[in-house]
């Protein structure tokens, strides 16, 4: 067991890599609090998962929800060694200079992570440390169309991850980044409605297929476990190869 006796919150749960990556911690004997805002799902996702799961309901733009969420979690299982800030929201295909677009894009993919570690870091602190996974993506990295506002949210993710990776790399938390390449379903809707938009995006991936949720959970594991204890401040793009071109 990878993650015995570890208590994650994994933001953002109730659906995709979220719940995903709330499944494989608890395979790997890790307590789970599975939070996000879509409560009836969420609290599916932790009937599906046991005894070790408990709901946490995260709008991950409100502090005040975050504080009560980690004392809920510290709470119920007296610990808390493991966070991933996986809840974002998705580039779309809107105008790419609405202003709501962008502020909301910032809010809940840059703040979020920001307020989530402001929330965790003095229970980690206490208990002589933890891991925090931030969920950036390659879009933070290679310029793609329409995802203006994604793009600088997401590359965001980076700066702050490798500034808290040193700011409390003394106090023993870990803080790294995964990076998703185009993942299931292709959230540009252009590229559902339009076969040859697809096609595009598919011959972009040298692997020449689109990603699994298993696969980033996979990486946000090893990143969250004592595998990867001396590791800190760095990203996994979890891409098919994409970045290599």
């Amino acid at each position: 067991m990878r993650l015995a006796g570890k208590v994650a919150i994994v933001t953002g749960a109730a659906s995709g890599l979220g719940a995903a990556t709330a499944k494989r911690f608890i395979e790997e004997g890790a307590k789970v609090c599975v939070a996000d805002l879509l409560e009836e799902e969420g609290r599916a996702i932790v009937r599906s998962l046991g005894d070790g799961a408990i709901f946490g309901t995260l709008d991950v733009t409100d502090e005040k929800q975050w504080m009560e969420v980690v004392e809920a979690v510290v709470a119920a299982f007296g610990r808390l060694d493991i966070l991933v800030n996986n809840a974002g929201t998705g580039p779309g295909t809107t105008e790419i200079f609405d202003d709501a677009a962008w502020e909301r894009q910032a809010d809940i993919n840059g703040k979020g992570p920001f307020l989530g570690i402001k929330s965790v870091v003095p229970h980690m602190r206490e208990k002589g440390g933890g891991a925090i996974v931030n969920i950036s993506s390659i879009s933070a990295k290679v310029g793609m169309g329409l995802h203006l506002g994604y793009g600088a949210s997401k590359g965001a993710v980076l700066g702050m991850s490798k500034t808290a990776a040193v700011m409390f790399a003394r106090d023993n938390i870990r803080v790294n980044v995964v990076m998703p390449g185009v993942m299931p379903p292709m959230r540009n809707s252009t590229a559902k409605a339009d076969p040859s938009t697809r096609q595009r995006m598919l011959d972009g991936i040298p692997m020449g297929r689109i990603g699994e949720t298993e696969d980033i959970a996979n990486a946000v594991l090893f990143l969250a476990s004592d595998e990867a204890k001396y590791i800190t401040g760095v990203e996994i793009a979890v891409d098919g190869g994409y970045l290599a071109r």
